[in-house]
C-alpha cells in the first residue's frame, strides 16, 4: 500500500484525532515516562529514582525489570535481594494484566527509534535486504540467560539498548549513539521492524507474559471489514491480526490472542470501519460480539 494513501480513509471517517489517538497517547506515555526519570537528575524532583531496569517509585515502591531479575537468578545474585524480587513481581503482575508487549509499545523508548526508521523506510520506499525469523528473538532470549549463567554477569545489561539510551539521555549518549544508530539503520535497510519484532530478547520475554494477559485488542466488528489491508500495513506484528479478523468461518473468535501483539492500538486508529477495539480476552466465541466483549449470537 502506498504510504501517501495510508490512513486517509480513517482521517476522513474519524478526524485526525480519531485516526491517531492511540499513537499519540503512546508517544505521550513514552515521553512522559522518560520525563519522570529526568525530573530527578535535572531538577531535583525524585518522583522515580533509577532507570527502566531497576527503579524506586516515590521512594517506596520498587520496580525491577523481570528479565533483569532472571539474569540475577541465573548468576546466583537474585535470591537474597528481596527488594529486587518484590519489584520484579510488581512489574510482572502489571504486564500480566495489561499485556506483556504493551511494554514495547507504551514504555520502551527504543520503539520511537524503530518507528522512525519504519516511517522513513516507507517514505523512501526502501526494500529490506533480508528476512529474519520472528522466532530469532526467543533464541536470543535463551542465549541471554545462558550467557549470564556462563559468564556470571548480567550479560544483556552490557548491551541493552533500552538501558543505554536511558542512561545516555541523562548523562550523555557516548557509545549509546552507536547502538541506537545501528538499530535504526538495521530497521531502515536490513529488515522491516527487525529489532523490535524479530530480535529483541525483552520483546520475546514480554511476549511470553502477554500470552495470558486479559486486556486484548478485539475485532468485534469484523463483519464491517472491506479488506483495505491498512491494519496489516501499520501493525508491527501483522501476523496476529488475521485469526481474529478473518477467522469467523473457521470458528475463531474476535480476540487477538497472540502474545506478540503489542496492544499499540494502531489497528484501531487506522480502521475507518471501526472493526477493532480494546477489550478483554473473555467471551471469545465466533458469534458477532460488541465492544464490551459480550457475545450477540445470531
Amino acid at each position: 500500500m502506498e504510504h501517501s494513501k495510508l490512513g486517509k480513509e480513517a482521517i476522513a471517517a474519524k478526524g485526525i484525532w480519531g485516526a491517531h489517538k492511540w499513537l499519540l497517547l503512546r508517544r505521550l506515555s513514552q515521553i512522559g515516562i522518560l520525563v519522570l526519570f529526568l525530573l530527578g537528575p535535572w531538577f531535583g524532583v525524585w518522583a522515580i529514582k533509577g532507570n527502566l531496569s531497576s527503579s524506586l517509585l516515590l521512594g517506596t515502591v520498587p520496580m525491577t525489570d523481570p528479565l533483569l531479575y532472571l539474569q540475577m537468578l541465573v548468576v546466583g545474585a537474585g535470591l537474597p535481594l528481596a527488594t529486587a524480587l518484590t519489584g520484579a513481581l510488581i512489574v510482572l503482575a502489571f504486564y500480566l494484566l495489561v499485556g506483556g508487549r504493551a511494554y514495547c509499545a507504551w514504555v520502551c523508548p527504543v520503539n520511537m527509534v524503530t518507528d522512525a526508521a519504519n516511517w522513513l523506510r516507507e517514505r523512501l520506499r526502501i526494500k529490506p535486504s533480508s528476512r529474519v525469523s520472528r522466532n530469532a528473538r526467543y533464541w536470543l532470549l535463551g542465549v541471554v540467560l545462558v550467557l549470564s549463567w556462563a559468564t556470571g554477569s548480567l550479560a544483556y545489561e552490557l548491551v541493552n539498548p533500552v538501558s543505554m539510551m536511558h542512561r545516555g539521555i541523562i548523562f550523555g549518549m557516548g557509545l549509546a549513539w552507536v547502538v541506537i544508530a545501528a538499530i535504526f539503520l538495521f530497521d531502515l535497510f536490513v529488515a522491516t521492524r527487525g529489532w523490535c519484532s524479530h530480535l529483541c530478547p525483552m520483546g520475546a520475554f514480554y511476549g511470553l507474559v502477554g500470552m495470558v494477559s486479559p486486556v486484548r485488542v478485539r475485532a468485534d466488528q469484523r463483519e464491517r471489514c472491506d479488506d483495505c489491508m491498512e491494519c496489516y500495513a501499520v501493525c508491527p506484528e501483522p501476523q496476529v491480526i488475521r485469526p481474529a479478523l478473518k477467522g469467523a468461518e473457521r470458528g475463531l473468535g474476535p480476540v487477538i490472542q497472540s502474545g506478540d501483539c503489542t496492544n499499540c492500538g494502531r489497528c484501531i486508529d487506522i480502521c475507518p470501519k471501526d472493526c477493532f477495539n480494546f477489550g478483554t480476552r473473555f467471551h471469545n466465541e465466533a458469534g458477532e460480539s460488541d465492544a464490551t466483549g459480550s457475545v450477540k449470537h445470531a
